[in-house]
């Protein structure tokens, strides 16, 4: 019994060298370039792909097209060639898209990495296939007999790699200059400008060291795991975890946590299987542990993890909040009543996707633009609200609109309990918890059966009302006007209420705590109870969205509500306008399955580049337009709207009167202040 553990824990090793692999990457990046880089693995994963195809077939496969090298390459001429790639790979982000977000807050930054990560991830599913790839081993594929236990050579030669890896490490930033310049820069790096050392160049090693050593770890432990773009981006979940775990900084930490972790994983698996195991239990548990030491970490550790003395001067995006006449909230629901009514079919169902992923957009605007508390959660959310929609109209036979009701009260419970950690750090740490409780979610609830699936599958009973149906197919008419004017009614409501707080007292609570903490808490803020708050609503707001989409698909499974699609709504949530209610309209119209998606698809075939342009789209918006499309046509309708009045020579009167027409412009000038 005993020897099967041991066995396990053995073999949780080759995981457990890629959580180092990919930790050691991120801490080199953090200290010369203050980001910490959620596409860690999906940026590391390329290069193991170029040398995976270079061993199989011998083509070079590069983003567009690729060349014949005229046969299968062996280990070292592939390996360098995916290690060229792999540092061309890490140089680009660092000049095309971090070196110019040196000085923009978390926020952009942490988007720019979620940017990059989708685009990656895209363009290895469209070069290399959904499907996972095998590697050939380059390591021995014997096995060794210690103490009765017979364990892989292989596993135990990847554990000594990540160690020898580490200990070089831990020489580079020990006793080189570069090294050394690294680790003063995330101290004081306006003392290491003053000393002649460049951060650009610094960031420049440093993507290229943190690429290539997570690449040679993967390359090597990829015949046991195979390569999948899906897998290894979120490997960065619980890599992120050992780092927190070794509070950002300690090597050998990072070295003896990562294994552990995929030790422990492992051993977790062989005890799902055993007969006193929970049944409930058996499916997701071991993706489960990084949420949880992600969470005692920053519990345990949170104010005392160290931040970073960089030169961070530049504002967030600006809030534009909602006009006080009726009309700004007016306008957007006739016209969402006009594309309802005046589309059939496949239009008018995307149509009604994006009216429901716009009110997901705007659980983002709440907790992200005006409470500046960085959640990856809220499709994990919704989709809690969706699975228990299932339960209540197909168990328990709860009527519309109760079940709708209730289901969006857990997603706000949920929210509130998100919430918890947020009351004791924000900015990016909060981003690393949420994403992994989105992840845990989904493992742990979504894909097991014991919580979600029923003998009919996660069936969603149709509403109706009064006697009145509102399903949403009848018959051949599978987007009936009937269901659309229902999903209206419910967005106007819940952007109604967002309009009534946004304007008062809770609204200017919100931007008190976005601006500065500390600030607000001198002022008679109660922080606490504003994040909880904040959290509530939000989540109750992505509850009511996770229900209407659940409605509109009648059947749910995980792939519904997976972390990817929650990161391609933070993705459009952003490039949309993170900030304002108009915001989430666009991108709610831009979202996956929306509106916009429909008609590009069904003319050039958009669907298989959608998450591609829209990485990108978040690129540029992070760099050149913060406040993303909303924003920027606002300022243009504004600045056209100031000519034209100075063209008039009524300049004056014109101003007098923007400024009780426009909406207020919030700059958060001062710069984010740790929690209280």
């Amino acid at each position: 019994m005993m020897n099967a553990y041991v066995e396990f824990v053995v073999l949780g090793f080759s995981t457990g060298a890629i959580y180092v692999a990919l930790s050691l990457g991120l801490v080199t990046i953090y200290r010369a370039s203050a980001v910490l880089n959620f596409a860690q693995g999906a940026m590391a994963v390329w290069g193991a792909y170029v040398y995976a195809v270079l061993r199989a077939s011998g083509q070079l496969v590069l983003p567009i097209g690729s060349i014949s090298l005229g046969g299968p390459l062996g280990f070292f001429p592939a390996l360098a060639i995916g290690l060229v790639m792999a540092l061309i790979v890490g140089l680009l982000a660092h000049f095309l898209v971090f070196r110019p977000l040196h000085e923009a807050p978390a926020l952009a930054r942490l988007v720019a990495s979620i940017a990059v990560m989708i685009m990656m991830q895209a363009l290895e599913l469209l070069r290399f296939g959904s499907e996972a790839v095998q590697v050939s081993s380059v390591l021995p594929s014997g096995s060794v007999a210690i103490a009765g236990a017979t364990l892989n050579t292989s596993d135990l030669m990847l554990a000594g790699i990540a160690i020898l890896v580490s200990i070089a490490a831990w020489a580079f930033f020990r006793f080189t200059n570069v090294g050394l310049a690294m680790m003063a820069a995330s101290v004081n790096e306006k003392g290491l400008m003053s000393l002649g050392y460049s951060p650009s160049r610094l960031g420049a090693i440093a993507w290229m060291l943190g690429t290539m050593m997570s690449y040679v770890i993967i390359v090597l432990a990829s015949s046991a795991t195979g390569l999948s773009a899906v897998d290894y981006s979120l490997y960065v979940i619980p890599a992120l975890a050992v780092l927190l775990l070794a509070r950002l900084r300690s090597i050998g930490t990072i070295t003896v946590a990562g294994l552990a972790l995929g030790a422990f994983q492992s051993v977790i698996t062989l005890m799902s299987t055993k007969s006193w195991w929970p049944s409930w239990a058996q499916a997701g548990v071991s993706d489960s542990v990084p949420f949880i030491l992600i969470v005692v970490v920053l519990y345990v550790w949170g104010r005392r993890l160290p931040a970073r003395g960089s030169l961070e001067t530049a504002s967030l995006p600006r809030v534009r909040l909602p006009d006080r006449r009726s009309l700004s909230l007016i306008t957007p629901m006739a016209i969402m009543v006009l594309a309802v009514v005046l589309t059939h079919g496949t239009y008018r169902f995307g149509v009604i996707t994006s009216i429901a992923l716009a009110l997901l957009a705007l659980s983002y605007v709440i907790l992200v633009g005006y409470l500046g508390q960085i959640s990856l959660a809220q499709v994990a959310l919704a989709g809690t609200a969706g699975f228990a929609l299932s339960k209540l109209t197909t168990s328990w036979a709860v009527p519309f609109p109760w079940s709708l009701l209730i289901s969006a009260l857990a997603a706000a419970a949920l929210g509130v309990m998100i919430a918890l950690p947020a009351l004791r750090i924000r900015g990016t740490q909060l981003a690393i918890v949420t994403l992994a409780a989105a992840l845990t979610l989904q493992e742990f609830v979504f894909t097991n059966a014991a919580f979600t699936t029923s003998l009919a599958g996660n069936i969603v009973a149709q509403p109706g009302l009064f006697g009145l149906s509102l399903a949403i197919q009848q018959g051949h008419n599978v987007a009936t006007l009937a269901f659309g004017l229902m999903v209206v009614v419910v967005t106007a409501a819940l952007f109604g209420m967002f309009v009534l707080l946004a304007r008062g007292r809770t609204g200017r609570a919100w931007l008190a705590v976005r601006s500065n903490e500390r600030a607000a808490l001198a002022a008679g803020v109660n922080v606490r109870l504003v994040k909880i708050v904040g959290f509530g609503i939000s989540g109750l707001i992505a509850g009511v969205a996770g229900s209407l989409l659940a409605m509109s698909v009648g059947q749910l499974s995980a792939d519904s509500f997976s972390v990817s699609v929650g990161l391609e709504l933070l993705a459009v949530s952003y490039l949309g306008g993170i900030t304002s209610m108009s915001g989430a309209f666009v991108a709610g119209a831009l979202g996956p399955a929306g509106i916009v998606f429909v008609v590009l698809d069904a003319h050039i075939s958009f669907g298989q580049y959608y998450d591609l342009i829209a990485g990108f789209g978040l690129v540029l918006a992070a760099i050149f337009n913060p406040g993303g499309i909303a924003g920027q046509t606002a300022a243009q309708w504004q600045w056209a709207r100031r000519q034209f009045h100075a063209g008039r020579g009524g300049a004056k009167q014109a101003g007098a009167a923007d400024s009780e027409r426009l909406a207020v412009m919030v700059d958060a000038e001062v710069p984010d202040a740790e929690g209280p």
